[in-house]
């Protein structure tokens, strides 16, 4: 089996990562900071550790300033839903966005009534700092973007991104889901204020454990209060880092995994990882282009790019494309429109959706040149 859908979870994992999570349940599969018995501590000593080398990873203040959730999703929503909203605020953000920011600002909208303004990519693809610029006001008290889209794969410079929010005094969000363990992501150096990323995609760790990050104290109101193992008597949520937000047992297994995956890519570099996942993309890219019936959803030659290609072939679906690649070639990819409703508007693929392959570390050159064949053969049936 060929897996080409690492934009959605990547696939293997090292090794590395199954045999953490095993020894957390085998060995020490106790519950962190509910108890001081060894097996507690050991428990602990993993989350802490794991905080503490996800901060310096990506230069945050220090272990405390990174909280563990289920997935991204949740990560997101605490920092949308939580962030102390009035009403007539205003958010901007991309129509690049996954409906994990999507949903938690119509929401929002609905119940605090702020105001969004999504801004469209450019004529070359990707989300202009300018036109971004161009709508931000007094009011405006967050900017939410993604770092990369999760269908074209566009990237956005945080740097100048950054630089305008405070220009406003808006704090800045960043989605990293699609970017954080392929390229260098330093939040004081970019400016990065809340940072939320997937531990299961390109961090190589396992589904259900996801990271946000907050380089300062913005006032977020914990979305889940309940026991922290610390400050039982307290009638509310500790004020503590991170106890306010993190309520209730840790997934301890999640956050082995999720360190093993880090120490990885350490091992391996980013450097490496990156050059060679962009080395499957020139050759995809290359590849469907040579064919005649089939538009491709790229940013222009020149711009940054993730490992993702999502293209569309003249009259068939993207499921049965999909489907085809499955069952008859043993080939992944993800078909549709992938949870970003806002960039298919934008690409006017709304109705038929788009076929994605995103690659991995482990994918090879041969996976991408049998991929490119099916595609010819699939393409030239229709």
């Amino acid at each position: 089996m060929i897996y080409f859908d690492h934009a959605a979870t990547s696939f293997p994992k090292p090794k590395e990562v199954g045999e953490a999570m095993l020894a957390a349940v085998n060995e020490y599969g106790a519950n962190p900071g509910r108890g001081g018995h060894a097996l507690s501590e050991r428990a602990a000593a993993t989350i802490t550790k794991t905080r503490n080398e996800l901060a310096a990873f990506f230069y945050a203040p220090a272990g405390k300033h990174v909280w563990f959730y289920q997935n991204a999703t949740m990560a997101l929503n605490q920092a949308i839903l939580g962030f102390p909203f009035e009403e007539g605020q205003h958010v901007v953000t991309t129509a690049f966005e996954h409906n994990s920011v999507l949903r938690p600002l119509n929401r929002l909208v609905e119940e605090k009534r702020i105001d969004v303004t999504y801004v469209e990519p450019n004529e070359e693809g990707f989300i202009s700092v300018n036109d971004l610029k161009m709508v931000m006001t007094e009011q405006t008290k967050m900017l939410v973007v993604t770092h990369a889209s999760n269908v074209t794969g566009a990237m956005i410079d945080l740097k100048k991104v950054a630089e305008m929010a405070k220009q406003y005094g808006a704090i800045l969000l960043v989605d990293a889901s699609q970017t954080a363990g392929t390229v260098p992501i330093n939040m004081e150096e970019l400016g990065i204020d809340l940072l939320a990323f997937a531990g299961h995609k390109s961090m190589l760790g396992p589904q259900g454990i996801a990271v946000l990050m907050s380089r300062e104290d913005y006032q977020l109101k914990p979305l889940i209060t309940g026991g922290t193992g610390r400050d039982s008597e307290l009638p509310g949520q500790p004020v503590t880092w991170p106890e306010r937000y993190e309520a209730g047992t840790l997934n301890t297994p999640g956050v082995a995994g999720l360190l093993a995956g880090l120490e990885f890519i350490k091992q391996e570099s980013l450097k490496k990882i990156y050059t060679h996942e962009q080395n499957l993309l020139r050759i995809c890219l290359e590849g469907l282009a040579a064919i005649s019936n089939i538009t491709i959803y790229s940013p222009k030659q020149g711009n940054e790019q993730m490992a993702v290609v999502s293209f569309r072939i003249e009259n068939i679906g993207s499921h049965e494309v999909a489907m085809i690649l499955d069952q008859h070639y043993q080939i992944c990819v993800r078909a549709g429109l992938h949870c970003a409703p806002r960039t298919h508007h934008s690409l006017a693929s709304i109705d038929t959706g788009l076929i994605r392959a995103s690659f991995g570390p482990y994918n090879t050159e041969d996976e991408v040149y049998t991929f490119i064949d099916a595609i010819k053969q699939i393409a030239s049936a229709f």
